[in-house]
């Protein structure tokens, strides 16, 4: 009789692959939902700084998905929220970036760096179509490259047959990699892209699709032999213990979140926590600010609902009359672009904001930045990332004597502004595990 893996099992791997565009996310929300619908405790993690994945990952999973960064953060700060997380899950699935050894500087910051620091056994996606027997070099390279990362398994995406596969498990013979599965090209359950990654938007039914997707996995992956060959032993995390960490302070902290304010990392708020009592509002849909000794508002899709934010004029006048009378704030890409004077949409409509910064903001002619950057702020270092394709227009504003650079150590044009005491950049930071810097900032 087959077995099942039901509650109580403990397995955990990293899904990762040759490289972008192999069907990982999607592989993953598959998973993810599939062990869910077992009544499996399924834990997601995503290795990097995207917030978006994440996002998906917490709708499929029906928990918390969790950065691992190992540039961002401390290798011991990653041990620790991987093992906090790890313990409470019968299964944790982490969803690689890029491909397998694609890091910022070679390596570093990579999926295998983060395989190899938590010991996490490594499947892949690979991209089959118009592949056959070449998938056998392929793999073996994956596999021996670095024989610290343990190369489990294989599925393979965009199989156009059964007897497609059959090739590609021969080659896996000979590559010494096991497979485990196949799924077939469906357009019925493609996800859409936007600008800054997956498609997160109201406009498709990801729920139906991520269900579709689950109910369709079964059929051709091998889930009970995925979770036998990335068991973990319950003694794996038995040394962690939940630390009670003090509150050092009692501050009220009014957090942004909505349909345009999303992009928060869940460790941060933890951090956060430690200094006083969390206040979520909406810019959309509040009309007022909450009491607040620090307002917080981080990145999002502003662009995308620039006219219902425009609109809430009481909520403008509020953030408005916080900043300007001396309020501690911090404004992160999208809450920048909120703060501006306008936004001016991909249509080249423009919508008055908050009016707090001297500057406009513009989606016309879009440019990406991307990198990691760290900030050498008030003698402390901060590390983040930064990812958007708005662009800074009318700017008066005077820079902060900050240095910013990037992954390489190489002096970036990146920008943190002040005004009053509201501090805004395009930089998205990471102060999980910075104690110091957050004390600055809140002015502790």
């Amino acid at each position: 009789m087959l077995k099942v893996w039901s509650a109580g099992h403990h397995s955990h791997f990293l899904i990762s692959a040759p490289s972008s565009n192999s069907g990982k996310t999607t592989l993953t929300l598959a998973l993810l939902r599939a062990l869910r619908n077992r009544g499996l405790q399924v834990q997601p993690f995503k290795c990097g700084p995207d917030y978006i994945d994440p996002i998906h990952h917490t709708s499929a999973a029906g928990r918390q998905s969790i950065n691992l960064d190992t540039f961002m953060a401390s290798e011991s700060h990653v041990r620790d929220i991987y093992a906090k997380y790890n313990s409470e899950a019968d299964v944790s699935v982490t969803e690689g970036v890029m491909g397998l050894f694609d890091g910022s500087d070679k390596m570093q910051g990579s999926s295998a760096e983060i395989a190899h620091l938590l010991d996490v056994p490594v499947i892949l996606i690979i991209n089959a179509k118009s592949m056959a027997y070449s998938a056998a070099p392929l793999l073996f390279g994956f596999k021996n490259f670095d024989k610290r990362i343990n190369v489990a398994g294989v599925i393979f995406n965009f199989v156009s047959a059964e007897s497609h596969y059959r090739f590609l498990k021969e080659a896996c013979v000979d590559a010494g990699v096991e497979a485990l599965g196949y799924f077939p090209h469906n357009k019925e359950v493609c996800i859409p892209s936007r600008h800054l990654g997956l498609h997160i938007s109201g406009e498709t039914d990801y729920e139906k699709i991520i269900e579709n997707l689950a109910e369709a996995l079964p059929e051709t992956v091998d889930l009970n032999r995925l979770l036998e060959i990335t068991h973990r032993s319950d003694q794996e995390n038995a040394g962690y213990k939940v630390n009670a960490n003090p509150k050092l302070a009692n501050l009220k902290i009014s957090i942004a979140k909505d349909e345009a304010f999303t992009f928060l990392y869940q460790e941060n708020i933890e951090m956060l926590s430690r200094f006083g009592q969390i206040k979520w509002f909406s810019p959309l849909h509040d009309e007022h600010l909450p009491e607040t000794d620090f307002l917080y508002l981080p990145g999002g899709y502003p662009e995308l609902f620039a006219q219902k934010l425009s609109e809430n004029k009481p909520m403008r006048a509020s953030i408005n009359a916080y900043c300007s009378n001396g309020g501690r704030a911090l404004a992160e890409c999208g809450g920048l672009m909120y703060l501006a004077k306008t936004l001016t949409d991909h249509n080249g409509e423009q919508f008055p904001m908050a009016e707090v910064l001297d500057c406009t903001t513009s989606m016309q002619n879009p440019k990406m930045t991307l990198g990691y950057r760290v900030a050498e702020w008030n003698y402390v270092a901060i590390k983040g990332h930064e990812f958007h394709y708005s662009s800074l227009m009318d700017n008066e504003m005077q820079p902060q004597a900050v240095r910013v650079t990037n992954a390489k150590g190489i002096e970036t044009e990146t920008k943190i502004y002040r005004k009053h005491n509201t501090f805004a950049s395009y930089m998205h930071l990471y102060w999980a595990d910075n104690e110091s810097f957050i004390k600055n900032l809140l002015a502790i």
